[in-house]
């Protein structure tokens, strides 16, 4: 399985390849400056991962994108990206939320991703991981952070951006829950793609990429 993967819905760009080769996957990364900057950037690094990957456009299985929340400019970027290079390679798109792919970072049972909004406000979702799989406790929604939805009762792990500009809101919001905030500030290509390995039935065609 060969997938190309970019997240461009923070400050953070990030790009990643993945390459199966005898069954092992082996993964390709480039991070840069994102916001205003990942629309000059997001090409070129998306070239040079695939030349250090040994992969052209026309041999991936699918193109992976961060499909949000996030920021509104950058998730057009990717999402307008995703298209131009699907088109052209004639290959599907596989788009992967954004809070998830921080959730996969932690490598966690149960997770709770959050994100800066900025303007007093986060993004947030919570999932649990079962097999291979990731659960939805409540979906991605946008809130101030002391309206969170509540967490089922149990320890959970905060991950984002979030915890750095509301630790304290968060940590008073969820009591002795959270036992433990992961290192992971944002979302990044390298989870994207390993979600999409186990995602593949979700490829759609590049027109229906949002």
């Amino acid at each position: 399985m060969n997938l190309l993967a970019f997240d461009t819905s923070t400050d953070v760009l990030s790009i990643a390849a993945a390459r199966t080769v005898d069954g092992a996957v082996q993964v390709w990364a480039h991070t840069g400056a994102g916001g205003a900057q990942a629309s000059t950037g997001l090409i070129a690094g998306v070239l040079g991962v695939l030349q250090q990957a040994g992969l052209t456009l026309a041999e991936l299985d699918a193109i992976c994108f961060g499909s949000g929340p996030g920021s509104f400019t950058g998730l057009r970027i990717a999402t307008g990206v995703a298209q131009g290079l699907a088109f052209g390679a004639n290959v599907p798109v596989i788009p992967i939320p954004t809070l998830l792919a921080l959730a996969e970072a932690t490598r966690q049972e149960r997770v709770l991703a959050v994100l800066d909004a900025r303007m007093g406000e986060v993004y947030a979702a919570a999932y649990e991981r079962v097999g291979v799989e990731w659960d939805t406790i409540f979906a991605p929604c946008l809130c101030k952070p002391d309206a969170l939805p509540l967490l089922p009762d149990g320890l959970w792990n905060g991950v984002g951006s979030g915890f750095a500009a509301y630790g304290d809101v968060l940590q008073k919001r969820f009591a002795t829950q959270l036992s433990a905030i992961g290192a992971a500030r944002y979302p990044h290509a390298r989870e994207i793609a390993q979600l999409a390995l186990d995602r593949i039935y979700e490829a759609c065609p590049a027109e229906q990429a949002l």
